[in-house]
């Protein structure tokens, strides 16, 4: 059995809480460099958002780890919400943001690549 395949069996309770521990390992770590939370705080995603993200990095690896297009990259957070009904809001919250200014953001832009 792949670490894929134990990973899509995993309850969404389950990865909420490791993209929980995630984002408070981040916000220890840029405290402990003295960054004052009001700076950095807004730009970290939201737990949802995060799990989101996981979601759609394993499918990218499943795909060959090619930089996905930006009909793929809505395919496959349609389908993420489609396979986990409470991740929707995050997820259309995430293919409407078109001009972000997160480092974190996955959106396919024209001048990336």
């Amino acid at each position: 059995m792949t670490s894929e395949q134990i990973r899509r069996r995993a309850s969404l309770e389950l990865l909420r809480a490791e993209a929980a521990d995630e984002i408070s390992v981040l916000v220890d770590e840029r405290l402990r460099s003295g960054e004052d939370p009001w700076d950095f705080m807004e730009d970290l995603p939201t737990v949802d958002e995060l799990v989101v993200f996981m979601l759609r990095a394993e499918n990218i690896a499943e795909a060959g780890n090619g930089r996905p297009s930006a009909a793929r990259h809505y395919r496959v957070l349609r389908q993420i919400a489609l396979d986990y009904p409470p991740l929707t809001t995050a997820v259309w919250r995430l293919l409407g943001q078109t001009n972000t200014s997160r480092r974190w953001d996955a959106m396919v832009r024209p001048e990336a690549g």
